[in-house]
C-alpha cells in the first residue's frame, strides 16, 4: 500500500470533522467506546484501541489485515502520520468513502476489528513521593 506521510499538521476540514461526528455518532452508545482526540484530531476508541480517526482531510479506519487489501483495491493507502513511520494495520478511507453512509461499513468492520484485540490496560498511577 502507499502511504500518506508528509506535510504539515493541518486542522481537517469543518465539514469532514461534520461527516466524521456523524458517522460515528452511533458508535457511541456501544459498551467501551469513546470519542476523544489522537494526533489533536477526533478519533473513537474501543477498549483502549482507536478504530478510526480523521488526520488532516483524510478519514483514517483500523482493520485487519485482509480488510485493509480490500479497501487498497477501492484506492485506500496506508496510514503514514509522519514520513517514515507507518501505522500498522490503519488505512485512509478514499475520498469516495469518507461520507457517513459510504463509510459506515469500514466502521463497523474497524470496531469489530478493535474489539478483537486484547483491552489496553490503564497507564499506572504514579505515586507520590
Amino acid at each position: 500500500m502507499a502511504t500518506s506521510g508528509g506535510g504539515g499538521w493541518a486542522k481537517s476540514p469543518p465539514e469532514l470533522v461534520e461527516r466524521f461526528e456523524a458517522g460515528t455518532a452511533g458508535f457511541l452508545a456501544e459498551p467501551g467506546v469513546q470519542r476523544r482526540q489522537m494526533f489533536g484530531y477526533p478519533a473513537c476508541f474501543a477498549d483502549g484501541h482507536m478504530f478510526t480517526s480523521l488526520f488532516r482531510d483524510r478519514w483514517v479506519v483500523r482493520l485487519p489485515e485482509d480488510a485493509l487489501a480490500e479497501l487498497a483495491v477501492l484506492g485506500g493507502i496506508g496510514f503514514e502520520p509522519m514520513p517514515g513511520r507507518p501505522m500498522t494495520g490503519y488505512a485512509l478511507l478514499p475520498s469516495d468513502l469518507a461520507d457517513p453512509y459510504a463509510a459506515h461499513p469500514w466502521l463497523v468492520r474497524a470496531l469489530a476489528h478493535a474489539r478483537s484485540l486484547p483491552p489496553k490496560k490503564g497507564r499506572a498511577v504514579r505515586s507520590a513521593r
